[in-house]
């Protein structure tokens, strides 16, 4: 029998993650807030669509969801008509969203009251890596509903890591975005001192990206940045509320966090010039350089 899956939210990364299920032969229901994308959806890859969560659930051996944040989530899955109310016994939940340690660990624990099983499964590899299919996925959870889960998964993926117990998967989300706003913060600044200097800074990019500065960053967004074109998905918004978790979770267990702080002060300008919608390598944005 076909495996069964429902997906709840279809953004710029959700959108095309189930797509990619859909191709690789599985039965896919999805939801969307707003259903008219949920029928667009539907129209373009041939599942099919429910107006509710709870309804696009009911038949589903895994549940995957990429939302907004961690009151989406709870909006989503909780409650006598939420996702976790309609899915049958033994059905896998695996939250794709970037959200808290905490969420994570309280939904683990509300699946396992109801004898689901779930996962906390953020991603990272942008829009482009949503659409090529080629995802890394930082997991956390059993390994017995990971092992049930990851050949799913792999639908959309290319490296799908279990890393410990539910809330793993968020934390490791955290590292990578802590790194990640460092690397942009730096190139940002190593481009507009380039173009100030002089530079042509695309031959210099290409010189550079396979030394040791070079990075996915560099490769992806390096060009677009000289270029000044900032809409790549990943949107300014999402990393100041991931930036957020990590700040609150440093809190908690005592890491010092002085350049993610600056850095994330950095993005709350880029949002006060009416960028809050544009990717993150827009930092550069702030920096003077010579036209």
């Amino acid at each position: 029998m076909t495996t069964k899956c429902a997906f709840l939210g279809l953004g710029v990364m959700g959108y095309p993650m189930a797509g990619h299920l859909a191709k690789h032969g599985f039965d896919v229901t999805v939801y969307n807030r707003t259903t008219e994308k949920a029928r667009k959806w539907a129209a373009e890859f041939g599942g099919r669509y429910e107006a509710a969560a709870f309804d696009a659930v009911r038949e589903a051996d895994f549940v995957f969801a990429c939302l907004g944040n961690d009151d989406d989530v709870r909006s989503v899955v909780l409650g006598e008509k939420g996702a976790f109310a309609g899915m049958k016994p033994g059905a896998v939940f695996v939250d794709h969203t970037t959200d808290s340690a905490d969420l994570a660990r309280e939904l683990a624990c509300v699946c396992g009251e109801r004898g689901l099983g779930f996962l906390d499964a953020p991603v990272s590899g942008g829009q482009a890596g949503a659409e090529k299919g080629v995802l890394t996925i930082m997991t956390g959870g059993k390994p017995e509903v990971f092992e049930k889960a990851k050949p799913v998964m792999d639908s959309y993926a290319c490296n799908v890591t279990l890393l410990g117990e539910a809330g793993s998967g968020q934390l490791a989300k955290m590292v990578n975005q802590i790194a990640l706003a460092g690397a942009v913060q730096g190139l940002s600044e190593a481009i507009a001192f380039g173009i100030n200097a002089g530079l042509d800074m695309k031959k210099v990019l290409k010189v550079l990206e396979r030394g040791a500065a070079g990075s996915w960053q560099m490769a992806n967004r390096g060009s677009t940045m000289v270029d000044d074109k900032f809409d790549f998905g990943f949107a300014v918004n999402w990393m100041r509320k991931d930036l957020g978790i990590a700040m609150a979770e440093a809190r908690r267990n005592g890491s010092a966090l002085p350049v993610t702080a600056l850095i994330d002060q950095f993005y709350g300008e880029v949002q006060a010039m009416g960028g809050e919608r544009l990717d993150t390598s827009s930092l550069i944005k702030l920096l003077p350089r010579k036209k």
